[in-house]
């Protein structure tokens, strides 16, 4: 799917969700134009500049860089010598970097390291590593035990000014799967040091119907939306998910609707 094929489908379709008074000022206003990037995960074995090249001729803005041990454009201890080298290669066809894809969970050297090399060659944003729960501790003991954890890593990132995000991964052992431990860990920390990288298509999986709570509940924590959808297959006689193109699955149009709302309101009180 190319840029233009994406943002009709979303843009356009989610529009069409809008009341009339909202989908007449949706097409009647000076619309902002948003940044599209892609998860380089599925494209890893390209090179640098191939990855670039690719890139370009899609027609996304950039990329989320994966700079971690697997699925990865980057191996962690040579960061420093290959993410400005991809950084430079999306450069040079107008494209870039929007944030990196890592296992960082806490505050140590890799992390560290990693973090500033983002930071100093203008990347504000990555993505935390999953955090996984343990089968012999209740959950609100071990939300209780990974704060202090999340808060020091939020510290480090005021510190390098960079901005992390939580994924809400689905999964039965997954930290902020279901959106409230994650908010809850981060709720007296600094949004702009450690949000919530929210995905529709986790939260949809994870929620059903629920998905507006947990989409509401992480609104105000946004560092980034992942636009995905999926949908329910048989498999014998065992039902599991399986990601489909946008608009052929169970993610609702209604999520796309108002956060393009949200975005317009942003985009007219700037400019008012």
């Amino acid at each position: 799917m190319n840029r233009r094929e994406f943002i009709q489908q979303t843009a356009v379709g989610a529009a069409a969700a809008l009341t009339p008074l909202g989908a007449r000022a949706f097409a009647q206003s000076a619309r902002p134009r948003w940044k599209v990037s892609a998860f380089s995960k599925p494209f890893t074995s390209l090179s640098f500049d191939d990855t670039a090249d690719l890139v370009a001729e899609v027609g996304w803005d950039g990329i989320e860089c994966p700079v971690r041990k697997t699925s990865t454009h980057i191996q962690p201890e040579r960061v420093e010598d290959d993410l400005p080298k991809m950084v430079e290669a999306l450069k040079k066809r107008g494209r870039e970097v929007t944030m990196v894809t890592t296992d960082i969970v806490g505050v140590d050297a890799t992390a560290e390291r990693i973090l500033r090399t983002a930071a100093k060659l203008g990347i504000r944003r990555y993505r935390l590593g999953p955090i996984r729960y343990v089968a012999n501790k209740s959950i609100r003991q071990q939300v209780t035990e990974l704060t202090p954890q999340i808060r020091d890593l939020a510290q480090l990132n005021r510190t390098i000014g960079i901005q992390g995000g939580i994924q809400n991964h689905s999964g039965a052992d997954y930290f902020a799967a279901p959106v409230w431990d994650a908010m809850e860990a981060i709720q007296d920390l600094d949004p702009s040091a450690m949000g919530i990288a929210f995905d529709i298509g986790h939260a949809t999986l994870e929620g059903g119907l629920s998905w507006p709570i947990q989409a509401r509940l992480a609104e105000p924590r946004y560092s980034v939306v992942y636009v995905k959808d999926f949908r329910w297959e048989r498999q014998n006689s065992t039902w599991t998910p399986a990601w489909c193109a946008l608009g052929q699955g169970m993610v609702s149009k209604k999520f796309f609707a108002t956060l393009i709302l949200k975005v317009l309101s942003l985009h007219w009180h700037s400019r008012s």
